[in-house]
């Protein structure tokens, strides 16, 4: 839901009511991961101004299913924000009519629908400030489970000092365990469903809650202020990550040269990383990228690099600059399994040359690593296209 934000908060503010369809389970080759939400404004907006065929409501932002079953879940939207009636709905292809609404492709999608106003989600406005101010929160929601529950919502703060609000279920035993395990999600930045018990024990099933997570944006760092590190930090913007480029020369590391960066700083690397590594800031979806093809900058910065958390670390240059980087990692007393850590030559083997083809093959691998690819071409393999999320 983070892509479409600021606009149902705008909607929000200005009092519209409109109906909210979130994906909450995928299986097989489904298009959308969980999270992924479409919103349609009520019938105050003017019919048929989405351009959907077949439209009953009014605007529409966001996506599902990547266009296999938008038409259906736009008309069920708008019939959620008039009613009032939450829905889990499941769209997967039809196996007597594979051009039926469902999926194509093969994939099933479960997408929950509720409908949404100032008076249904008081809490919105303040979920929307946090996020644009990089504070995790979470939004746990009954998707199913017995009578009078569906649609029940619990908003838990990253700050632990902060009261969560709302409460999915009578007692206090599914608020706190739903706590508990939506505070642990957020350090991930993992969204998904959950289920308890009815009382709220966590073997239980006949309760499944949808937690929809806004952690902080992952972190990247990029080091070396070259025009390489100019088109890392666009790419890196374009997939979402908080982009920070740093360069101990002054007159190249300035905001002119790298607009789409959300930082440049002029320091030392290795002090610089050591200094984010003690304030907590570097974690699993972390990206460390040395561009600097310098042995006084790219030593240093990955042998602090190598012994934090950071769940890719990549240093660009030859064949013989890494095997010469690896020896004087070894002399500064890095061990095998931490060399091992090291991508390097940085990025995937896809012929790249200028640096606009370089970003994109670290792109690539960043994306085969998150997503458990193989990196062939998808006409050389079989099996689903789209892997299947990891479970929760």
């Amino acid at each position: 839901m983070r892509d479409i934000l600021d606009t149902i908060t705008r909607w929000w503010e200005d009092g519209e009511t409109f109906g909210l369809a979130t994906v909450v389970r995928t299986f097989r080759s489904a298009p959308r991961d969980p999270g992924a939400a479409l919103a349609v404004a009520g019938s105050s907006v003017d019919p048929g101004a989405s351009g959907v065929p077949g439209a009953s409501g009014g605007d529409v932002i966001g996506s599902v299913s990547g266009g296999c079953v938008e038409g259906a879940v736009y008309e069920l939207a708008a019939d959620v924000a008039q009613t009032g009636e939450p829905v889990l709905e499941t769209y997967g292809v039809s196996d007597d009519d594979a051009f039926s609404i469902g999926l194509t492709c093969g994939g099933i999608l479960d997408i929950f629908v509720e409908k949404v106003s100032q008076e249904t989600f008081p809490e919105l406005g303040d979920i929307a400030d946090a996020v644009r101010r990089g504070e995790p929160v979470a939004v746990a929601t009954v998707i199913s489970g017995p009578a009078g529950a569906l649609g029940a919502r619990r908003v838990i703060w990253g700050d632990v000092t902060r009261p969560s609000t709302g409460s999915l279920g009578p007692g206090e035993m599914l608020d706190s365990h739903v706590d508990e395990d939506v505070r642990g999600m957020l350090e991930q930045g993992a969204t998904g469903t959950r289920t308890y018990s009815e009382r709220g024990e966590r073997l239980g099933d006949e309760l499944s809650v949808f937690v929809s997570s806004f952690a902080p944006a992952p972190r990247m760092y990029v080091f070396g202020a070259i025009d390489f590190a100019a088109a890392v930090a666009r790419v890196g913007k374009f997939l979402g990550y908080h982009v920070t480029v740093c360069d101990a020369r002054p007159v190249f590391a300035t905001k002119s040269r790298f607009p789409d960066a959300d930082e440049v700083v002029v320091d030392w690397p290795h002090r610089f990383l050591a200094g984010a590594f003690e304030a907590d800031e570097i974690d699993a979806r972390t990206v460390v990228a040395v561009l600097t093809h310098d042995p006084k900058f790219d030593v240093p910065v990955l042998e602090v690099a190598l012994r934090t958390p950071a769940g890719y670390i990549g240093a660009m240059g030859s064949r013989r600059t890494h095997a010469d980087r690896l020896g004087r990692l070894r002399e500064a007393g890095l061990t095998e399994p931490e060399l091992a850590r090291l991508r390097s030559p940085i990025g995937l083997d896809l012929g790249a040359r200028t640096p606009e083809e370089t970003a994109v093959s670290i792109a690539a691998e960043l994306i085969q690593l998150r997503g458990g690819g193989s990196g062939r071409p998808l006409t050389d393999t079989a099996g689903r296209i789209h892997p299947e999320a990891a479970p929760v």
